[in-house]
């Protein structure tokens, strides 16, 4: 987790009154779910998430989310992480902007990272910390934090995580809900993999944009012999076809083997990766995951570069609706195309900030003026649900 804040060109944030935290809390759900959510790597057999609170000592409040979806037992192991070791540091002493405490408190804990081999769960919930700082900041101003940052509030967006079962039934009850861009899990067997993309395109038609996502399953000859056979059917992206860690030669090649758009970057972390990615000219797609890394401190001047060196931004998201309306002002506030993620999966803890949020009208999101993050979490239905409360008062 090495401090590269000054790798990236500078990023005009806004200014606001410097921030004094005087609680910092973090909440974990766990929901039990039917059908597991499959990936090539692992399936979830329930869906867990990592909300955190913080106040100052104005009574002001904000909400993030930590990215916490594998290992199965790692929410509970990140909130306890907060209030140990991050809420300490929080607190300690008030904060100019946001980005001072990403910076300072990401730098105090490089050596712990490298100590526990642990730099990834840190960076998440520094991540889901930022989120809530910045919520915390733009709810003292009365405004979104898309228009804070100079967005506008429409967003498009794609529905994800559709499993390799029943597929085409999924794609369509999305594309009656709103949806007009669908994202299939591959990475499986390859020809059930790519009688299912066939399928899902002869169901949508050639107007639907669809992308497939293998989750790093491939090796690189595996990649080259089957991305040609995906091509007919005319994937907007394939995301991930390579482990992340593959070296830039491997990328290099693949991007040179096919014209499928190369996409990735939820598996990396830190803004010198970010740069090297879209300096490699390999992906076409960046894709940072905003509570794995970043937070808006962090996801913003990556887009920002992303997007001026004729990248297409599009934020990677597959929790609960806290980090997902992150990851909506996130794409607002950079604008251009591009997508925002939104699993097809049932998640009750999407619902806690309202299904209206989240409804697309032909594709398109478009978020509200309300302040921060804009909305206040309900989490009445899914009390039962709650395992840890973790607080440093």
């Amino acid at each position: 987790m090495p401090h590269d804040g000054a790798v990236l060109p500078p990023y005009c944030f806004p200014q606001y009154p410097p921030i004094n935290l005087v609680k910092v809390e973090a909440q974990v759900y766990r929901i039990p779910i039917v059908e597991p959510v499959q990936t090539s790597f692992g399936e979830m057999r329930d869906r867990p998430a990592v909300f955190v609170r913080l106040e100052d000592d104005q009574g002001a409040h904000g909400w993030g989310e930590i990215w916490c979806n594998f290992p199965n037992v790692g929410a509970e192991h990140r909130a306890r992480m907060v209030a140990a070791c991050i809420a300490p540091l929080l607190k300690a002493q008030p904060w100019q902007h946001p980005t001072q405490a990403f910076q300072a408190v990401g730098q105090q804990l490089e050596v712990l990272g490298i100590q526990t081999g642990e730099p990834g769960t840190i960076a998440q919930c520094i991540a889901g910390l930022d989120i809530a700082l910045w919520d915390l900041v733009a709810r003292r101003q009365g405004r979104p934090l898309w228009k804070i940052f100079g967005g506008t509030p429409d967003v498009r967006v794609y529905a994800s995580g559709i499993n390799p079962q029943n597929p085409v039934e999924v794609a369509r009850r999305k594309q009656a809900e709103g949806y007009r861009a669908f994202k299939l899990k591959i990475g499986f067997d390859a020809q059930h993999d790519l009688a299912n993309f066939r399928a899902m395109r002869e169901a949508l038609g050639p107007s639907a944009v669809l992308m497939v996502d293998a989750n790093q399953a491939w090796s690189l000859d595996t990649a080259l012999s089957l991305c040609p056979q995906f091509a007919p059917f005319d994937p907007q992206w394939i995301e991930e076809p390579i482990r992340a860690d593959s070296p830039p030669d491997a990328w290099r090649h693949l991007a040179q083997a096919t014209h499928i758009p190369l996409a990735a970057g939820e598996n990396l972390r830190g803004a010198r990766a970010f740069k090297a990615a879209v300096d490699g000219g390999t992906l076409n797609v960046i894709q940072p995951d905003i509570g794995k890394w970043g937070g808006f401190s962090g996801c913003l001047p990556v887009a920002a570069y992303a997007v001026r060196e004729g990248r297409i931004f599009c934020p990677h998201w597959l929790g609960g609706g806290i980090g997902l309306l992150a990851s909506m002002h996130l794409k607002a506030s950079i604008g251009h195309d591009g997508y925002v993620e939104v699993d097809a999966n049932p998640n009750p803890l999407r619902s806690v900030i309202g299904s209206q949020l989240l409804q697309p009208k032909d594709g398109v999101v478009t978020l509200s003026d309300a302040a921060g993050l804009g909305v206040e979490p309900d989490f009445c239905s899914v009390r039962e649900f709650r395992k840890l409360t973790c607080t440093a008062a």
